[in-house]
């Protein structure tokens, strides 16, 4: 029925494995919807699937980018629609599963056509925030667009970094440009969310952790800590490993920090996605209700 099913939750609750069930029901591919797990460089610390996943099923998105390369929502969205319309052409529906929740939005809601920053502006930003911290970002900011300075969280950085950007590149200010409206789409959107109590997931998360770490998560960040300023890099595994390797705390505290990191993350995204009524929550383990819910709805 020209449908895009959307697998989605926090991190670290089941999605790969149940999109792999659910591709495997439709007859199609997976569509990933990972802002981390499309950079080749970075397998071991996003959880990108592995090789027997990628084999039972074919995936999109997943380590085409390199982390040299700028990527965006934006940029996803552009790329992600004519592929979810393309499955559909071939199958009637289309999966995308992921938590990257700007890019979710961006495929179900669209983003405003925010103009693409060139390298040079970015540099140039890149520079202020290393020469004059947050603080300095906060005053360009505010010089800039007043309006995007008392709506932003005045805590993240890279959000009024690319509103920085954009100013300068456009001459105006980032809010003129911001409308929030909905796109229509010519497909059905059905959300299914993965749902887990919160300290088994927290359990599940800190596991993980250090599943990642006897795989050698130390030494892919090591391997990249040249490059730690790339935005690609600003990555919750590596950038608390790269303190580590700057010297500034010990491996296990390291460890300890990207496991609160990532459940604060993890909060992040079920807050977020706890705000959109139109999914419909399941557990991981019910993989049967899922399939079935499905065909009910493919019906």
């Amino acid at each position: 029925m020209n449908t895009l099913y959307v697998i989605l939750g926090p991190t670290g609750v089941g999605k790969t494995e149940l999109g792999i069930h659910v591709a495997h029901a439709l007859g199609c591919a997976v569509i990933s919807c990972d802002s981390r797990q499309i950079f080749r460089e970075l397998k071991i610390g996003t959880a990108s699937p592995d090789e027997r996943q990628l084999a039972a099923v074919k995936h999109y998105f997943i380590g085409t980018k390199s982390i040299f390369d700028h990527y965006s929502a934006g940029q996803y969205e552009l790329d992600a629609l004519p592929v979810i319309e393309n499955e559909i052409a071939l199958y009637g529906n289309a999966l995308m599963v992921g938590g990257s929740m700007l890019y979710v939005d961006a495929v179900c809601r669209g983003i405003d056509d925010i103009p693409a920053v060139d390298s040079e502006v970015r540099e140039e930003v890149r520079r202020l925030y290393e020469d004059e911290g947050i603080e300095g970002i906060r005053r360009r900011l505010r010089m800039l667009d007043p309006q995007h300075y008392m709506e932003v969280d005045l805590k993240n950085a890279k959000r009024m970094m690319h509103a920085i950007e954009v100013c300068i590149m456009t001459g105006g200010t980032f809010s003129s440009l911001r409308t929030n409206s909905v796109k229509r789409r010519p497909f059905r959107i059905v959300k299914i969310g993965l749902t887990l109590e919160r300290e088994a997931l927290y359990d599940r998360i800190n596991a993980r952790v250090l599943k990642m770490m006897e795989q050698g998560l130390e030494d892919e960040a090591r391997r990249y800590y040249a490059y730690r300023h790339l935005n690609a890099l600003n990555t919750v595994g590596y950038k608390e490993l790269f303190d580590y390797f700057d010297g500034s705390c010990t491996l296990d505290f390291a460890v300890g920090k990207i496991q609160q990191n990532t459940r604060k993350y993890a909060k992040k995204q079920i807050t977020w996605f706890k705000k959109d009524d139109s999914v419909r929550w399941f557990a991981p383990d019910m993989t049967d209700a899922v399939i079935d819910y499905v065909r009910e709805t493919d019906a």
